[in-house]
């Protein structure tokens, strides 16, 4: 089967998992949660991967939690 582009499914497949895991390692992740979460998720979607470069290397934005 091939798409609009020319490529099999397979490949839009991979293009769609590689686009979604930042998305995906951000849900997962436990550094943030709440409006912080959402926060990074959406500057994902909407700048780029390079706001999960950033979320990797900042979060949290408003300081570290207590362990308990």
């Amino acid at each position: 089967m091939q798409t609009i582009l020319g490529l099999g499914m397979g490949a839009f497949l991979l293009t769609a998992f590689i686009w979604f895991l930042p998305i995906l390692l951000i849900l997962r992740s436990d550094k943030t949660n709440g409006a912080e979460k959402l926060f990074w998720i959406l500057a994902v979607i909407f700048v780029s991967w390079f706001a999960w470069i950033f979320y990797a290397l900042l979060a949290p934005l408003g300081g570290h939690r207590e362990i308990q």
